[in-house]
Protein backbone atom coordinates (compact mmCIF):
# COMPACT_ATOMS: atom_id res chain seq x y z
CA UNK A 1 0.00 0.00 0.00
CA UNK A 2 2.94 2.33 -0.56
CA UNK A 3 1.47 4.85 -2.98
CA UNK A 4 4.50 6.45 -4.70
CA UNK A 5 5.19 10.14 -5.26
CA UNK A 6 3.60 11.58 -8.39
CA UNK A 7 0.51 9.40 -8.36
CA UNK A 8 -1.64 11.69 -6.21
CA UNK A 9 -2.29 15.31 -7.32
CA UNK A 10 -0.66 17.82 -5.00
CA UNK A 11 -3.93 19.42 -3.87
CA UNK A 12 -5.24 16.01 -2.77
CA UNK A 13 -1.89 15.09 -1.18
CA UNK A 14 -1.97 18.27 0.93
CA UNK A 15 -5.45 17.41 2.24
CA UNK A 16 -4.28 13.92 3.26
CA UNK A 17 -1.23 15.42 4.99
CA UNK A 18 -3.41 17.87 6.93
CA UNK A 19 -5.71 15.07 8.15
CA UNK A 20 -2.73 12.95 9.17
CA UNK A 21 -1.12 15.83 11.08
CA UNK A 22 -4.38 16.54 12.90
CA UNK A 23 -4.62 12.92 14.04
CA UNK A 24 -0.97 12.98 15.18
CA UNK A 25 -1.62 16.22 17.08
CA UNK A 26 -4.53 14.55 18.88
CA UNK A 27 -2.22 11.69 19.83
CA UNK A 28 0.40 14.01 21.31
CA UNK A 29 -2.24 15.93 23.25
CA UNK A 30 -3.51 12.66 24.72
CA UNK A 31 -0.09 11.24 25.45
CA UNK A 32 1.21 14.44 27.09
CA UNK A 33 -1.15 13.85 30.02
CA UNK A 34 0.37 10.47 30.86
CA UNK A 35 2.89 10.08 33.68
CA UNK A 36 4.33 6.57 33.25
CA UNK A 37 5.75 6.63 29.74
CA UNK A 38 8.83 4.42 29.93
CA UNK A 39 7.27 1.09 28.94
CA UNK A 40 5.07 2.70 26.30
CA UNK A 41 8.06 4.42 24.70
CA UNK A 42 10.02 1.17 24.58
CA UNK A 43 7.09 -0.70 23.04
CA UNK A 44 6.50 2.10 20.55
CA UNK A 45 10.13 2.03 19.45
CA UNK A 46 10.19 -1.77 19.12
CA UNK A 47 6.90 -1.90 17.24
CA UNK A 48 7.94 0.96 14.94
CA UNK A 49 11.11 -0.90 13.98
CA UNK A 50 9.18 -4.14 13.51
CA UNK A 51 6.57 -2.37 11.37
CA UNK A 52 9.22 -0.71 9.21
CA UNK A 53 10.84 -4.09 8.53
CA UNK A 54 7.59 -6.01 8.04
CA UNK A 55 5.99 -3.53 5.67
CA UNK A 56 9.21 -3.27 3.67
CA UNK A 57 8.74 -6.86 2.49
CA UNK A 58 6.69 -6.31 -0.66
CA UNK A 59 4.65 -8.71 -2.76
CA UNK A 60 4.20 -7.58 -6.39
CA UNK A 61 0.66 -6.99 -7.66
CA UNK A 62 -0.62 -6.69 -11.24
CA UNK A 63 -1.51 -3.03 -10.62
CA UNK A 64 2.09 -2.18 -9.79
CA UNK A 65 1.48 -1.07 -6.20
CA UNK A 66 3.22 -3.57 -3.91
CA UNK A 67 1.28 -5.54 -1.31
CA UNK A 68 2.72 -6.29 2.11
CA UNK A 69 1.88 -7.30 5.64
CA UNK A 70 0.96 -4.44 7.95
CA UNK A 71 1.54 -5.21 11.66
CA UNK A 72 -0.55 -2.14 12.53
CA UNK A 73 -3.51 -4.21 13.81
CA UNK A 74 -1.13 -5.82 16.30
CA UNK A 75 0.17 -2.38 17.33
CA UNK A 76 -3.39 -1.12 17.80
CA UNK A 77 -4.40 -4.06 19.98
CA UNK A 78 -1.38 -3.51 22.22
CA UNK A 79 -1.13 0.30 22.33
CA UNK A 80 -4.33 1.74 20.82
CA UNK A 81 -5.44 3.37 17.53
CA UNK A 82 -3.69 6.74 17.85
CA UNK A 83 -0.48 4.93 18.75
CA UNK A 84 -1.00 2.90 15.57
CA UNK A 85 -1.05 6.16 13.61
CA UNK A 86 2.23 7.32 15.16
CA UNK A 87 3.96 3.97 14.58
CA UNK A 88 2.73 3.92 10.98
CA UNK A 89 3.91 7.49 10.37
CA UNK A 90 7.40 6.83 11.74
CA UNK A 91 7.74 3.51 9.90
CA UNK A 92 6.58 4.86 6.53
CA UNK A 93 8.66 8.03 6.91
CA UNK A 94 11.80 5.98 7.53
CA UNK A 95 11.01 3.79 4.53
CA UNK A 96 10.45 6.80 2.28
CA UNK A 97 13.75 8.38 3.35
CA UNK A 98 16.03 5.36 3.57
CA UNK A 99 14.46 2.78 1.24
CA UNK A 100 12.71 4.94 -1.33
CA UNK A 101 9.39 3.20 -0.65
CA UNK A 102 6.20 5.22 -1.01
CA UNK A 103 7.01 8.91 -1.01
CA UNK A 104 7.04 12.15 0.93
CA UNK A 105 4.20 13.90 -0.88
CA UNK A 106 2.08 10.75 -0.60
CA UNK A 107 3.08 10.03 3.00
CA UNK A 108 -0.07 11.70 4.28
CA UNK A 109 -2.24 9.48 2.09
CA UNK A 110 -0.35 6.33 3.01
CA UNK A 111 -0.60 7.09 6.73
CA UNK A 112 -4.28 7.96 6.33
CA UNK A 113 -4.91 4.55 4.77
CA UNK A 114 -2.80 2.39 7.09
CA UNK A 115 -2.28 4.50 10.19
CA UNK A 116 -5.69 6.12 10.55
CA UNK A 117 -8.43 4.06 8.90
CA UNK A 118 -6.82 0.65 9.47
CA UNK A 119 -6.05 1.56 13.09
CA UNK A 120 -9.53 2.90 13.79
CA UNK A 121 -11.31 -0.05 12.16
CA UNK A 122 -9.15 -2.61 13.98
CA UNK A 123 -9.63 -0.84 17.31
CA UNK A 124 -13.42 -0.59 17.02
CA UNK A 125 -13.84 -4.24 16.03
CA UNK A 126 -11.41 -5.50 18.70
CA UNK A 127 -13.25 -3.57 21.41
CA UNK A 128 -16.56 -5.06 20.24
CA UNK A 129 -15.40 -8.67 20.43
CA UNK A 130 -12.61 -8.82 23.03
CA UNK A 131 -14.94 -9.62 25.93
CA UNK A 132 -16.61 -12.40 23.93
CA UNK A 133 -13.54 -14.20 22.65
CA UNK A 134 -10.02 -12.79 22.57
CA UNK A 135 -8.77 -14.86 19.65
CA UNK A 136 -11.83 -14.13 17.55
CA UNK A 137 -11.47 -10.44 18.38
CA UNK A 138 -7.84 -10.37 17.20
CA UNK A 139 -8.68 -12.27 14.01
CA UNK A 140 -11.69 -10.17 13.01
CA UNK A 141 -10.02 -6.89 14.01
CA UNK A 142 -7.03 -7.65 11.80
CA UNK A 143 -9.18 -8.82 8.90
CA UNK A 144 -11.59 -5.89 9.05
CA UNK A 145 -8.82 -3.34 9.52
CA UNK A 146 -6.88 -4.46 6.45
CA UNK A 147 -10.00 -4.67 4.29
CA UNK A 148 -11.03 -1.18 5.44
CA UNK A 149 -7.60 0.14 4.49
CA UNK A 150 -7.89 -1.53 1.09
CA UNK A 151 -11.24 0.13 0.41
CA UNK A 152 -9.89 3.53 1.48
CA UNK A 153 -6.85 3.13 -0.78
CA UNK A 154 -9.12 2.24 -3.69
CA UNK A 155 -11.14 5.42 -3.07
CA UNK A 156 -7.94 7.53 -2.91
CA UNK A 157 -6.65 6.03 -6.15
CA UNK A 158 -10.01 6.57 -7.85
CA UNK A 159 -9.89 10.24 -6.87
CA UNK A 160 -6.62 10.56 -8.80
CA UNK A 161 -8.57 9.64 -11.97
CA UNK A 162 -5.65 7.55 -13.19
CA UNK A 163 -7.33 4.15 -13.07
CA UNK A 164 -10.70 2.40 -13.01
CA UNK A 165 -12.72 0.82 -10.23
CA UNK A 166 -12.79 -2.49 -12.10
CA UNK A 167 -8.99 -2.66 -12.30
CA UNK A 168 -8.55 -1.74 -8.65
CA UNK A 169 -11.11 -4.27 -7.44
CA UNK A 170 -9.56 -6.98 -9.59
CA UNK A 171 -5.95 -6.23 -8.65
CA UNK A 172 -6.01 -5.06 -5.04
CA UNK A 173 -9.03 -6.51 -3.25
CA UNK A 174 -8.39 -10.25 -3.86
CA UNK A 175 -4.72 -10.01 -2.91
CA UNK A 176 -5.24 -8.00 0.24
CA UNK A 177 -8.04 -10.35 1.25
CA UNK A 178 -5.47 -13.16 1.22
CA UNK A 179 -2.97 -10.99 3.11
CA UNK A 180 -5.66 -10.10 5.67
CA UNK A 181 -6.47 -13.75 6.42
CA UNK A 182 -2.81 -14.72 6.71
CA UNK A 183 -1.95 -11.78 8.96
CA UNK A 184 -5.06 -12.39 11.08
CA UNK A 185 -3.92 -15.96 11.82
CA UNK A 186 -0.38 -14.79 12.57
CA UNK A 187 -1.58 -12.02 14.89
CA UNK A 188 -3.67 -14.46 16.91
CA UNK A 189 -0.59 -16.61 17.49
CA UNK A 190 1.77 -13.71 18.24
CA UNK A 191 -0.59 -11.82 20.56
CA UNK A 192 -1.58 -14.97 22.45
CA UNK A 193 2.13 -15.64 23.00
CA UNK A 194 2.84 -12.05 24.09
CA UNK A 195 -0.10 -11.90 26.49
CA UNK A 196 0.77 -15.28 27.99
CA UNK A 197 4.41 -14.33 28.58
CA UNK A 198 3.73 -10.71 29.55
CA UNK A 199 0.09 -10.38 30.67
CA UNK A 200 0.82 -6.85 31.91
CA UNK A 201 1.17 -5.69 28.30
CA UNK A 202 -2.52 -6.43 27.76
CA UNK A 203 -3.30 -3.94 30.53
CA UNK A 204 -1.44 -1.00 29.00
CA UNK A 205 -3.81 1.91 28.47
CA UNK A 206 -4.88 2.13 24.85
CA UNK A 207 -4.35 5.51 23.23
Amino acid sequence: MHIPDGLIPMDQAIIYWIITLIVLAIFFMRISKKVNMEERLVLTAVLTAATAVTTAVSIPSPFGIPMHFFLIPLVVIILGPLSGTLVCFLALLSQAIFLGMGGITTLGANVLVIGVFLSLASSVVYDLFKNINGRVAIFIATLFGILTATVVQIVILLLTQTTSLELLLASLLPFYLVVAFIEAFINVIILELIFNIRPDIADIEKI
